[in-house]
């Protein structure tokens, strides 16, 4: 494997590693239309700024898109992207522990 691929693994761990950016893409992937950064922020019950730089983070590792809405940013999940099966894959190797 390329050393650009590795990187590119490991933002994508090093974003997957969060419990906030977790519950982020959990709260985006529940939601039919993507939802305003303010929102994320009042329902983790956290600051607007810090949940911005979550978001950054997981922009950059290629989990979601962050769109301009006039004055205001929304975030939506990557096409294609599954929490749920991501865990149960895990799970299913014995990596993690299944409820």
């Amino acid at each position: 494997m390329s050393e650009q691929k590795l990187a590119e693994l490991g933002g994508i761990f090093n974003a997957l590693g969060n419990t906030t950016r977790l519950k982020i893409l959990l709260i985006a992937a529940e939601n039919e239309r993507p939802l305003h950064i303010k929102a994320y922020a009042r329902l983790l019950k956290k600051r607007y700024s810090a949940v911005y730089r979550h978001i950054a983070i997981l922009r950059k590792a290629g989990l979601v898109n962050i769109y301009e809405v006039g004055r205001s940013r929304v975030v939506s999940v990557k096409k294609g992207l599954n929490i749920e099966s991501l865990y149960n894959s895990l799970a299913s190797m014995g990596i993690i522990t299944s409820e």
